[in-house]
């Protein structure tokens, strides 16, 4: 998707919408409504305009996105350095980059292509063609997940070819601009973009379970004119450990939620 400020006429009323939905006082016992405490804070590279982000074996990988601007890397969590990179031609706008396997998957935006490298070595396997816009990427261990602006999620092969999909609700109705995505214990994590909303859904019904509010989590004097909104949840398996962080943003979190 495009950056923020070229969007922000058109996102508006969405963004309206979903805020109403989430202070429905006839929709809150249906839906858990949380918030976010900060455990550890770490450097992030304001540079990075977060689309994908993910840790497979204790490792932490980002994908970001702009023409001219797109890369993968591999981060140091710790200093919030770049340890490997790949850069793409400004033709390409990169979003969501996940690992199943061996095999890293990296959308881009509109060129319907997805990139497959091999993890270990970031060596180039393929490209394969891609019928949608990308954005948000993950996987339950079996199967792709993807995202593409819409409130439909896509369940894919390694192939990329659709195997199921599932249409996300809140509180009954369609909840559009489903953007990152992250698999935690059985469910799908999405941010909302343009939003301070994190939503945790079904992947069997697309229901929406729960909300979680992260307002103020960057805080407003280390925000700049590019602060863009948050987007990126990585989710380490073997530690429990969640990570939040938004594009060009100056620092990643370590969080836990906190029910309201």
């Amino acid at each position: 998707m495009k950056p923020m400020k070229s969007l922000c006429g058109i996102l508006i009323l969405p963004l309206v919408l979903v805020t109403a939905v989430m202070l429905s006082p006839d929709c809150s016992a249906q839906v858990r409504q949380y918030g976010v405490r900060v455990i550890n804070r770490y450097p992030h590279d304001v540079t990075s305009y977060t689309q994908g982000l993910f840790i497979a074996d204790g490792q932490m990988y980002e994908s970001t996105g702009t023409y001219g601007g797109s890369t993968f890397r591999k981060v140091d969590i710790v200093t919030g350095k770049a340890l490997r990179r790949l850069d793409f031609s400004r033709k390409y706008f990169v979003e969501g980059s996940v690992a199943l396997g061996d095999s890293l998957y990296i959308m881009t935006w509109t060129s319907r292509v997805a990139f497959i490298y091999d993890l270990n070595t970031l060596e180039y396997i393929a490209t394969r063609s891609y019928p949608r816009q990308g954005w948000g990427l993950t996987t339950d261990g079996e199967s792709l997940i993807a995202s593409d602006g819409s409130s439909r999620l896509y369940f894919l092969d390694r192939n990329l070819n659709v195997t199921g999909t599932v249409n996300v609700r809140l509180h009954g109705k369609p909840l559009n601009y489903l953007n990152e995505l992250e698999y935690i214990d059985g469910r799908i994590w999405a941010n909302v973009y343009m939003t301070n909303m994190i939503v945790i859904i079904s992947p069997d019904s697309g229901n929406v379970e729960a909300v979680v509010d992260c307002t103020g989590l960057l805080p407003q004097e280390m925000k700049k004119p590019d602060t863009d909104v948050l987007n990126g949840i990585a989710y380490d398996d073997r530690t429990g450990k969640i990570y939040l962080t938004g594009k060009n943003w100056p620092l990643l979190f370590e969080v836990e939620l906190q029910e309201k």
